[in-house]
């Protein structure tokens, strides 16, 4: 199929959160499985949550998971802008997976219009390869405050002639007034091109929405293209952004081990959580910086941050830092991951203002080395060995840590080469390998190291049935030869 036949579909929201990515995912799976060459795209994401593709370049976690749904390498023209929020100094602009610029909010909007070439050139990119495109929005699609030079939404949508479904949340209510609200704040041109609605995350009989799906479509004149039940097991996919770290999962009863996880301003790449909070043994505790320190953690895991020298001030002004070093001198485990494998050292060092004003802070000081931050983003797929067992992951920083305690290594690459680094007492470690844990030996030895033990399942293989799953699921409650048939 060429890419003037490749058709595409665009799927936008009453807001933020409404399960956009889950919905594209797992219809990307299903399609797949159809036979059909699926790509997803999103023109813009803002998501401190990132994959390494192939090709050295970065995209949206959300995007990578589609692209797993639809059983395809990952591309940076899956994502061409994305956008890292990192404290004062705004957001890092990511164009076609590589660093493009810093903005603030102001100036970003002055910026898009520029950056609209790039979307355009990635979707064409994608549609040359692909029988459909799924294509996700941002946001919500009635942010009209913010439609002149918008290509996240109706300005894409409009710019590349594109169909769109518009999905609801009915799990928060307000459904019915979201979907025929939109209809009357968006400029006409724009309703034009929504060919029907879809309701999510739907609880309870769905007889007793009918007559709302038929309010909606009189209201709107959009088509109602099914009424989604809520989905318990897309839990177990990794989440889009930090709205999931709201609603952290309650304890289990009967984990034998605990990890502590401190949940930053600027916390990234959280999905390495996912193979642990799936371990029926394993508790993982969100912490706040102003809350103390379980006393019977096993583990203290600080995890990636986008601005890393921010959130290490917000750890110590909370206090929770004085509980993480008596924590230590105890003897309790502390592991670092990316960022918080440059808090655990002597002093993080920004010469260049990467994060703000040019700086050196003091880290905790549990591992013996130093980093210093650089404009060069380290972005690669890794594989190696630590604690005796395989792993896969990347690495996704930018700057350079050196010290005495890499002497002793985290681990040693495929290729030989050591990294991170641990302490004289074995107990605190600290490495820039991001997805550690979804390695199941890795995941299996570091648990028992703490003394717990894994459950043996294959974790990857479990995702993969979860998105069958969702992709069942979809096909069932929705419309899909319909959708396809509105796709151009």
């Amino acid at each position: 199929m060429t890419a003037s036949s490749a058709r595409a579909l665009m799927f936008q929201g009453t807001g933020s959160d409404v399960g956009k990515s889950l919905l594209v995912a797992g219809l990307a799976r299903a399609y797949t499985l159809r036979g059909l060459k699926v790509r997803p795209f999103k023109p813009q994401n803002m998501s401190n949550n990132a994959a390494v593709t192939a090709d050295g370049g970065e995209i949206g976690r959300a995007q990578a998971l589609q692209a797993r749904a639809a059983r395809v390498p990952l591309s940076v023209h899956m994502n061409p802008v994305l956008l890292k929020p990192q404290g004062e100094s705004g957001a890092q602009v990511v164009v076609q997976g590589r660093v493009h610029a810093t903005a603030k909010a102001a100036a970003y909007q002055t910026m898009k219009p520029s950056l609209m070439p790039y979307v355009l050139e990635s979707f064409q990119q994608l549609k040359a390869e692909a029988d459909l495109v799924l294509v996700e929005g941002a946001g919500s699609a009635s942010e009209v405050n913010l439609r002149a030079g918008d290509i996240a939404n109706m300005g894409f949508a409009r710019a590349a002639h594109v169909p769109v479904v518009l999905i609801g949340d009915i799990d928060r209510g307000g459904v019915i007034a979201s979907l025929v609200g939109t209809k009357a704040v968006i400029d006409p041109d724009d309703a034009a091109l929504i060919r029907g609605f879809i309701v999510n995350r739907f609880r309870g009989d769905p007889t007793l929405f009918a007559a709302g799906m038929e309010t909606i479509a009189r209201a709107t004149s959009w088509a109602p293209l099914g009424l989604v039940p809520h989905f318990a097991e897309a839990a177990r996919l990794p989440a889009e952004d930090a709205l999931a770290l709201a609603a952290p999962p309650p304890p289990k009863a009967g984990a034998r081990l605990k990890i502590a996880v401190p949940v930053l301003p600027h916390i990234s790449n959280f999905d390495d959580l996912d193979p642990l909070d799936a371990e029926p043994g394993v508790e993982v505790r969100r912490i706040r910086p102003h809350e103390t320190l379980p006393l019977d953690t096993d583990l203290v895991l600080l995890i990636g941050s986008k601005s890393t020298i921010a959130d290490l001030a917000a750890l110590k002004a909370g206090g929770l830092h004085h509980d993480i070093l008596a924590f230590a001198r105890r003897g309790g485990h502390v592991l670092g991951l990316c960022g918080g494998y440059q808090m655990l050292g002597v002093t993080i060092a920004d010469p260049e203002g990467i994060e703000g004003e040019a700086t050196i802070a003091r880290g905790l000081g549990l591992l013996d080395v130093h980093s210093v931050l650089s404009g060069e983003k380290r972005l690669v797929e890794v594989e190696g060995v630590a604690e005796g067992a395989p792993f896969r992951g990347y690495e996704m920083h930018m700057g350079v840590t050196q010290g005495s305690d890499t002497a002793r290594p985290f681990g040693h690459l495929a290729d030989g080469r050591p990294e991170g680094a641990r302490a004289a007492s074995g107990r605190v470690a600290g490495t820039y390998v991001h997805g550690l844990f979804a390695s199941d030996a890795f995941r299996s030895v570091s648990l028992a190291h703490l003394g717990g033990a894994a459950a043996g399942f294959a974790y990857e293989d479990g995702v993969e049935a979860v998105l069958d799953g969702l992709a069942a699921h979809l096909a069932a409650h929705l419309h899909l030869d319909r959708l396809l048939t509105l796709a151009a």
